[in-house]
């Protein structure tokens, strides 16, 4: 006769005891989610992991620093059995059961009278997945399952349609430096659900192409020396979708707050009474030098970066930027919007110091199949720019970190 299927149930543990044998990897990896769950922890073990130390450390969990003894489990709501030990294990299976307290074993499950599932979260929803035929367990195939669930919700690839009423507001969500993969989960998830997206020029595009064809998709691209929406139309159009009682997304390439005026659309909302959740997103000052194999910081080389804009010429009256003292910096400068502004940048950054062999490296289009990398110093990248006809968006690296890794293809 086949072994009935386990029944899956939710354990609410906030201020419950909660006995963990065993200070571990399995341990190490279980705990955290019972620290989220609020369970009040007692770890029972002679040793433990680092990781497991520093939650003991950081009271998270209590933890006695012993073997399992009997009555360990008494009282306990839920136990956690990962010790070397095989025989304490019986001997605390065993008392669990006494104590009628549900309990997972890490070394033989077919003893234990609770088993962990594959889990994964999704903004709000807990995905849980057993496997319910005993003899055929398989781990790994229980957290595929987990992971494909997971995976769906977030990116919206498995529709979950909301039946209660949503509240409208508007979503400030960094996209990321261009490829579609490196938008956050959250971002993505977001994006899923929008009846709006009012998008930038250096968002992901390609994720727009994945939207239901409902969705209302507005291009607010800010395009250098060509069409533009002001931005007091982009903020007006925010407040108009979100009064209609829509879910708005303001899709934003890199991150809502580094040279990307998030701030001046989050007043306007604040202004205008609209709900608005910011998502942080990878800034291109970082991760496209990265993705181009340049470190903005190195042990020995670099100790600090600094991200500027270039928008605006150093002789410029409106310029905010102290490029004097710039000059004086041993770091990496990292400098966005300054592609048409470079050959004045560098003169500027020489003027006051800067060596004119520094190097300085251009990505265009970075982390885009697009992108690539063209080389210069302070003294030649103005006419490097002209020549390789370099155009925006490019991240533009100035320092020693340019020649510390691989050679760049030619």
């Amino acid at each position: 006769m086949a072994e009935p299927p386990a029944y899956p149930v939710g354990l609410r543990l906030p201020g419950r005891r909660v006995v963990v044998l065993g200070g571990g990897q399995v341990a190490q990896r279980r705990l955290p989610a019972l620290i989220a769950a609020g369970a009040d922890i007692v770890l029972v073990s002679p040793e433990v992991t680092p990781s497991v130390e520093a939650m003991a450390d950081a009271g998270e969990i209590a933890w006695e620093r012993r073997p399992y003894a009997e009555g360990d489990l008494a009282e306990a709501w839920y136990a956690l059995i990962a010790t070397s030990d095989p025989e304490a294990n019986a001997q605390a299976s065993a008392e669990a059961e006494r104590h009628r307290v549900w309990c997972v074993r890490s070394d033989d499950a077919d003893q234990a009278t609770a088993w962990t599932p594959a889990t994964g979260h999704s903004e709000g929803v807990t995905v849980a997945v057993l496997t319910t035929d005993a003899r055929g367990r398989d781990p790994r195939h229980t957290a595929a399952i987990r992971d494909a669930v997971v995976e769906g919700l977030r990116d919206g690839t498995l529709v979950a349609p909301h039946h209660r009423t949503r509240t409208p507001g508007v979503a400030l969500v960094g996209g990321g430096p261009g490829d579609p993969d490196l938008i956050t989960v959250r971002g993505r998830r977001l994006l899923a659900e929008a009846d709006v997206v009012i998008a930038d020029r250096l968002g992901p595009r390609d994720l727009l192409a994945e939207l239901p064809p409902h969705v209302e998709v507005i291009d607010a691209a800010k395009i250098p020396y060509g069409r533009y929406m002001a931005q007091e139309a982009i903020n007006n159009a925010l407040i108009e979708h979100a009064k209609q009682g829509k879910s708005v997304v303001r899709l934003k390439g890199g991150d809502p707050y580094v040279f990307g005026r998030g701030m001046e659309e989050l007043q306007a909302l604040a202004e205008a009474g609209i709900p608005c959740t910011v998502v942080p997103g990878i800034s291109s000052s970082i991760s496209v030098p990265g993705a181009a194999g340049i470190p903005v910081t190195h042990r020995g080389v670099a100790h600090e970066f600094t991200v500027v804009s270039g928008h605006v010429a150093p002789d410029d009256e409106r310029s905010l930027v102290d490029w004097p003292s710039l000059a004086k910096l041993t770091g990496t400068l990292v400098i966005l919007m300054g592609v048409d502004k470079i050959g004045k940048i560098a003169e500027t950054l020489v003027a006051h110091g800067k060596s004119p062999g520094t190097p300085v490296a251009l990505v265009q289009e970075g982390t885009t199949a697009a992108q690539r990398r063209v080389d210069a110093t302070l003294a030649t990248v103005a006419e490097t720019v002209r020549a390789a006809e370099v155009k925006p968006p490019a991240v533009i690296v100035i320092g020693e970190v340019v020649k510390v890794g691989p050679e760049p293809a030619a």
